[in-house]
Parts: structure tokens; sequence; C-alpha cells
């Protein structure tokens, strides 16, 4: 790894102001990765301003102009120093991380919540669900920092939910983010592979924000994410190791007019090539990225039907 560039702070600054257009341009100068809690370097920037003073974030811009009281730039210097030159994502910085007006709590034992779900779940998941059937049950896989099955919970308020985890770190992250949010008697934890140790049943919706990086390219991400737990992020050598076995397992736990909705990144194309008997359903996205895919359940019935009249073995769950 090559050595990081100092934090130059050059001039004195007595302002947030100050500090926020200083660094942003320390945040170009050490070429810092973004993505994990917001897009650009002066969103970033302000949030951890505004943590760090402990000021609300939606903090008035005046708030800008007013003179950094004893010790303030200190920790300031610090904060920034801790992003910048060791590379922590400012989640872990902060221990928080927010999807929309919901704040759950973030440490390095979970990835950072980041998903388009945010907007998919309440604008178009409603849309692929018979109008008048309410739903009862619906399951997030992969659920991490419990982040999904809180907004499933919110948008579902007369459903069961249930947050499927293999690692035990998450699990207690995610333990704790559904006790804060009031929701202990709705969204039911489970330890385990996909679906292995999950009792039987059927669901309206099963949601997953799986691993899909492919292995190579692990080596290949940003500092920043390779803070992150590897097995939240490694999806096997061609990305879809975890989501072959989701769909595979979903044939039997999903409701005859059930959905299954997975976010997969980069890998629309692989999606497409792997399984384009099932006709995935690409939802567009506000950016454009449009990776998150529908299958219905009775494309993966059929699919499994067919399967078993060829004779076909079924790989191991």
């Amino acid at each position: 790894m090559k050595a990081r560039r100092p934090l130059s702070v050059g001039k004195r600054l007595e302002t947030p102001g100050d500090w926020l257009r200083h660094a942003e341009k320390q945040y170009a100068r050490h070429s810092v990765a973004l993505g994990q809690v917001a897009t650009t370097a002066h969103d970033e920037a302000l949030y951890l301003l505004l943590h760090t003073l402990g000021l609300p974030l939606d903090s008035k811009p005046a708030v800008l102009r007013r003179k950094l009281k004893a010790g303030e730039a200190g920790r300031l210097r610090e904060i920034f120093r801790r992003r910048l030159e060791d590379r922590v994502p400012a989640a872990y910085l902060t221990r928080e991380a927010w999807l929309g007006d919901f704040r759950f709590h973030v440490d390095e034992r979970v990835i950072i919540p980041r998903s388009y779900f945010l907007e998919i779940i309440p604008e178009q998941l409603p849309h692929w669900l018979p109008e008048k059937k309410p739903v009862k049950r619906v399951a997030d896989v992969c659920t991490g920092s419990g982040c999904l099955a809180v907004l499933l919970a919110h948008q579902f308020p007369g459903a069961k939910v249930d947050a499927i985890e293999l690692s035990p770190d998450a699990m207690a992250v995610a333990k704790f983010n559904v006790a804060t949010h009031g929701l202990g008697r709705r969204v039911k934890l489970f330890h385990s592979d996909v679906f292995d140790a999950v009792p039987k049943a059927k669901y309206d919706i099963i949601l997953s924000n799986p691993p899909y990086v492919p292995t190579r390219e692990l080596r290949s991400l940003p500092d920043e994410f390779k803070t992150e737990p590897k097995m939240a992020l490694d999806g096997g050598p061609d990305g879809l190791a975890v989501i072959r076995k989701l769909l595979r397992q979903s044939v039997d736990r999903l409701q005859p007019h059930g959905i299954a909705v997975l976010e997969v990144g980069g890998l629309r194309a692989a999606v497409d090539r792997a399984f384009s008997e099932l006709d995935p359903h690409w939802l567009h996205t506000g950016d454009g990225e449009d990776c998150v895919c529908v299958f219905h359940a009775r494309k993966l019935k059929n699919r499994g039907k067919q399967s078993a009249s060829r004779g076909a073995t079924p790989r191991s769950a």
C-alpha cells in the first residue's frame, strides 16, 4: 500500500464553513473513494462536520459561519485525519447510517447500508403484488444490519418479517437495530445460510441485497470498501453463488403470487445470461443504474418442474 499524504491544515480554520471548504480540497488531494455514505465530497464532509460538532443534519447554512468553540477544531482535525489518511469510512466513524429518514447503528461488523431498495420498496414493490391481497409475510435474506427488514416492516405494517443472516456478528447488529426501531415482535431474526435453517414458510416477497462482488474483484476495491466484512461482499467466482442458491430455494418458499427481488450491482448481464428462462424484470432507479431485478414465483416454479422432468440432480444447497 502506498504511503498516505498527511492531512494538511495550512491556514487557520475558524468556522465550520472554513473546514468544509478545506475538507473538500483534501478529499480531492487524497483521492478518497465515495459511495458508502454520500456520492460527493461536499455532502460527506458536511455530514462528518455536523455530526462531529453535534449539530443537526438539517442545520441552516448560517451554522457554517459561527466561530468554532474551544476543542472543536481538534475534533474536526482528528475525524478528517481518520477519514482521509486512515481511510476509515464515514459511517464507521459516526457509528450510524441513514436510509431516508431511518437511522441505523453500523460498525465494522456489517456492510454500510446503501441500497436502491430505499426507493424500490415504497414506489414499486406494491405494483408487483395483487392489489387487494394483503402482504402477510416477507423475508430479507442477507439482512446485514437489518436495515431492509426494518424498511419492509414499515412499508407492510401488517406483515411478519423474517430477517436472515449468516454472520453472527452482523446478527448482533441487526438485533440491536430491530429493537431500536421497536420491531422486535414483528421482525424475527434467523442465523442461516439463505433458507437452510429457516422453518418452512410461504412468503409474498423475498428480498435480498446479497454478496455479489466476484471474488477476483475484491482486491481491486478501494481501501474504504475493503474495511467492510468480506462475507458481505464476496459473491464467489462469478458473483452469483448466493444468488443461485437463493433463487433455487425460493421455488418452495414463495406464494403463487409471490416475487423474489434482488439487488445485484454490476451483474445485470450475468444475471440475464444465467437466468434467462426466468425472465428477470429490471426495475428503473432514479440514477439509471437499474440493478434491481424481479423474479416471479410462477417462473421459478416452472423452472423447478422442468429440472425435475429432465431428471436433473439439483446442486447441493
